[in-house]
């Protein structure tokens, strides 16, 4: 099979994403940045790092459909109209919302779904526990919905690399102990500060 085989068509609304092919994995990856989802029906897999970010991996363990999202802050609040934003899935409610539809949009089953939780470090230690606001909303939201979760691996002062692929439900999860940790704390300080302006106007484990 050629490369250019194992690049299936994405699902509608997922053309952005960046993908690329792992040699080592023998897959396709999708990358996903914060305030990004990805949902796909092809035994690909979808990757992220994370810091004080959550990652929810949703998935129909019966159709082999789901997919991962990336928020940055627990909750945006504000109008339909908010959709049409691309911040709004920086954002948990939406970002929950938006993942949970789009897998039920392209033929997943809400009674199927099994959920796994990852991210919400604090890696920046002068900043507010963000990561912790973050792990309670999203423990609330999944509650509210009658949504389980299967498993998950959150907190801590680490970053995390996530691999996950939804048509098996397969994650594994690599703690980054020193590798990539001042880039990471830097990142998120821009991203929060984007999120401000805008206001204004090593181990690896299955899950």
């Amino acid at each position: 099979m050629s490369l250019h085989e194992h690049f299936k068509p994405v699902l509608s609304g997922f053309e952005h994403v960046k993908r690329y092919w792992d040699r080592q994995r023998e897959r396709v990856v999708a990358k996903i940045l914060p305030g990004e989802f990805y949902v796909t029906k092809q035994d690909e897999v979808i990757s992220t790092v994370l810091g004080s970010c959550i990652s929810a991996c949703i998935y129909d363990y019966k159709m082999g459909i789901g997919g991962m999202n990336h928020f940055m802050l627990p909750i945006k609040k504000g109008h339909a109209d908010d959709f049409e934003d691309p911040l709004s899935c920086r954002y948990g409610n939406w970002a929950m919302e938006f993942l949970i539809n789009e897998i039920l949009k392209n033929g997943g089953c809400r009674d199927n779904l099994k959920v796994k939780l990852f991210g919400g470090g604090k890696i920046i230690s002068s900043m507010t526990d963000v990561g912790e606001g973050n792990i309670r909303f999203v423990s609330d939201f999944l509650k509210q919905e009658g949504l389980k979760v299967e498993s998950h691996d959150v907190g801590g002062p680490w970053p995390r690399k996530v691999l996950f692929n939804p048509t098996t439900g397969k994650a594994q999860v690599k703690k980054l102990r020193s590798m990539h940790n001042d880039t990471i704390k830097e990142r998120e300080i821009r991203y929060f500060s984007e999120i401000e302006q805008q206001k204004s106007h090593t181990d690896i484990e299955l899950f």
